[in-house]
This record gives structure tokens, sequence and C-alpha cells, in this order.
């Protein structure tokens, strides 16, 4: 079974890829969307319904014991061809065409309302983290170039220790913070208000800009992209 869909569905569906978001295979010929948020996400969730709700059976329901909230799509075909470019041997990867799939702000919004937070220190600091933990450093890397290119935001990759094990991460500063929350802040949901700094200044979209591209970045330095 196959299903329409549209830009938007599939911005949301990458920056879900780069996030929290999975793709199960159902061993034949279909693959479905998961979506799992805890208690606190319940708005996140409910909003991601309402971008596939044509897509499932059910709405969002949520387990009596840990309270987390959730939903999948039905099984298509044309989101195993997505599963196949996010997936190697059941890991996420960065696809080698994430610079055709990823051009919208809101996929970047999608991506960071999962896996983003924020350092704020008031009137003295603040930037963006942003985990990558599934990825190797040099599809982060590739990440960080793309949001230079895409976005103009400029950020670096550094790798992080847990557990004895680096894990590469992405982190925004001063040179890329401003235009980084100028980008992501209009697609910014309630529940997610304190991943951006308090005196930031939002301008809500019409739901009809929600697809809207990255505008085009006429120069890259090549020295900015590289990390520190």
């Amino acid at each position: 079974m196959i299903c329409a869909i549209s830009n938007q569905q599939q911005d949301v569906l990458v920056g879900l890829m780069l996030g929290d978001g999975s793709l199960e295979f159902n061993g034949y010929r279909g693959t479905r969307l998961q979506v799992k948020q805890s208690e606190e996400r319940r708005e996140y969730v409910f909003w991601l319904y309402s971008q596939f709700a044509h897509m499932t059976k059910t709405p969002p329901q949520q387990r009596p014991d840990t309270r987390q909230w959730y939903f999948g799509t039905r099984f298509f075909e044309n989101l195993e061809e997505l599963r196949n470019i996010f997936y190697a041997r059941r890991t996420k990867v960065v696809p080698a065409n994430i610079t055709e799939l990823f051009q919208s702000p809101l996929t970047l919004a999608v991506w960071f309302m999962d896996d983003g937070h924020l350092d704020y220190r008031a009137k003295s600091h603040y930037a963006y983290h942003i985990s990558t933990d599934s990825f190797t450093e040099s599809e982060v890397r590739v990440l960080q170039k793309l949001l230079l290119e895409k976005f103009g935001i400029v950020a670096k990759t550094y790798l992080s220790l847990c557990r004895g094990k680096k894990y590469p991460k992405l982190y925004i500063g001063k040179e890329g913070r401003d235009a980084f929350t100028k980008t992501v802040a209009p697609y910014i949901l309630s529940c997610f208000r304190y991943k951006l700094p308090p005196d930031h200044h939002t301008v809500c979209l019409d739901p009809s800009e929600t697809t809207r591209r990255a505008p085009p970045i006429s120069m890259v330095d090549d020295d900015i992209v590289r990390s520190s």
C-alpha cells in the first residue's frame, strides 16, 4: 500500500529520522512510523499525529505504566523507501542525499524539539546543543556543514564522553545562536518553549507557511565549518 506524502509531511519525517522517530519494517513490504514521547510532551505527540492522521487507524494512546504517549501509522511501501535511506543494518545513518531531503526550517525545528537543548545563563551566556549520538563523527560534520549552507547557522562538532565512550554532538554558540533561534522559534510548540531563551522574539507563522524552504546561501566559507 502506498500513501501520498506532502512536502510538509516529508519535512517532518526527515526531522523525526534525525531525532527520536523510528521506522519499523513489517518483514514483508511495508514500513510504519512510530512515535513515543513522555507525558510532558503530550502536545507534541498530538501535533505529530495531526500531521499523519490520515495514515493512522487510531489516535495517540497512553501507557498506564510509564504514562508515555505513542501512536503508529499503518504500513506503507513508500515509508520503506525512506527507511532504506535512513537505516543501515537497523542503525540510523545520515543519508548521502541529506542535503536534498533537508530543505525546510520545519525539519530543523522537529529535530531540535526531539534532541536539542538550551544552555542558558541570564545576562552572560546562551548556546544550543543537539544530541547526535546515533551518528558517526563524520556524519555529524555533514550536518554541521548543512546548517551553514542551508540556513547560515555556524555550528561546531565536539565529542562528549559518556561511560567511557565518545559521542559526537553539535554545538551552536555565539556565532550561530541568533540565526538558529530565528530559524526554529516560529515552529517550536509551547511544551518546548523552555528550549529557547526567555527573551527571544517569536514571529508566529501562518500554518500555510510551514512548508517554506530555506533561503539560498550565496557564499560558504569552508574555514567556518571546520570544528575546533
